[in-house]
C-alpha cells in the first residue's frame, strides 16, 4: 500500500529558510519577502526538519548546510524519507563549493545547489523554476489521487455477478450462495440498514 500524501490546492509562495548564521538568514528572509515571499525562518536543522514535516509544510525550502543539531543534507535525506512523493522542492544556499559537495548534495534529496554569496536575480530565477516544478508535482500527485479513485471504483463494479432469479443470492468466489447485501458489504465496504418500502 502507497502512503498518502497531501496534495496542496496550489503550489504556495510560502518558503521555509534554515540557517543558523544571523546575518546570512536575515539577509535571505529579506531577500525573499521582496520577492514576494512569505518566509518562515529558522536557526537549525531539527526546527527546519519540523517545519517541513508539520501539517501544511511549505513546498520551498531554502537550507545551508552547516546547522547544529541537523545539518541541511541530513534535513535533505529525513523529509524525503518521511514525505516520499509529496511536493517539495529543497535548495541548498552553503559555501561548500565544488563538484563533489553540488553531487553530495543533490544526492541527499536536495532539487537544486546555490553558494554562498547569492545573487539575487539567480536566486529569483532558480526559485521561480522551483515553483514551476512543484505546481507540476502538484498537479501529478493530484492525477495520481483522482485515476487510484477511478480505478478502485471501476473494480469495485466491474464483472457480472451471478445472482439466483428465485431468491436474489449472488454466488461468489467461493461457489458460495450469499445475500446480496453481505456480498455487496464484504466487496465494497458498504453497510445497509433495512426498512419496508411502501
Amino acid at each position: 500500500m502507497t502512503p498518502s500524501i497531501s496534495v496542496p490546492a496550489v503550489a504556495s509562495r510560502r518558503v521555509l529558510v534554515a540557517d543558523d548564521d544571523v546575518v546570512s538568514r536575515v539577509l535571505l528572509d529579506e531577500t525573499l519577502r521582496d520577492l514576494g515571499y512569505d518566509v518562515t525562518a529558522v536557526s537549525d536543522g531539527a526546527e527546519a526538519l519540523a517545519g517541513l514535516t508539520a501539517d501544511d509544510p511549505p513546498t520551498l525550502a531554502i537550507l545551508d548546510w552547516e546547522m547544529p543539531r541537523l545539518n541541511g543534507l541530513q534535513v535533505c535525506r529525513e523529509v524525503r524519507a518521511q514525505r516520499p512523493g509529496a511536493p517539495l522542492y529543497v535548495l541548498l544556499l552553503t559555501v561548500h563549493a565544488g563538484i563533489d559537495n553540488v553531487v553530495k548534495g543533490l544526492r541527499s534529496g536536495a532539487n537544486d545547489y546555490l553558494t554562498k554569496p547569492f545573487n539575487r536575480d539567480e536566486l529569483a530565477a532558480r526559485l521561480t523554476v522551483a515553483a514551476d516544478v512543484v505546481t507540476l508535482q502538484t498537479t501529478l500527485a493530484r492525477r495520481v489521487v483522482e485515476l487510484e479513485q477511478a480505478l478502485s471504483h471501476i473494480k469495485t463494479l466491474h464483472g457480472l455477478l451471478p445472482i439466483c432469479a428465485w431468491c436474489k443470492k449472488i454466488r461468489d468466489d467461493g461457489n458460495y450462495w450469499r445475500q446480496v447485501e453481505d456480498y455487496v458489504s464484504r466487496h465494497t465496504g458498504a453497510r445497509f440498514t433495512h426498512g419496508i418500502c411502501p
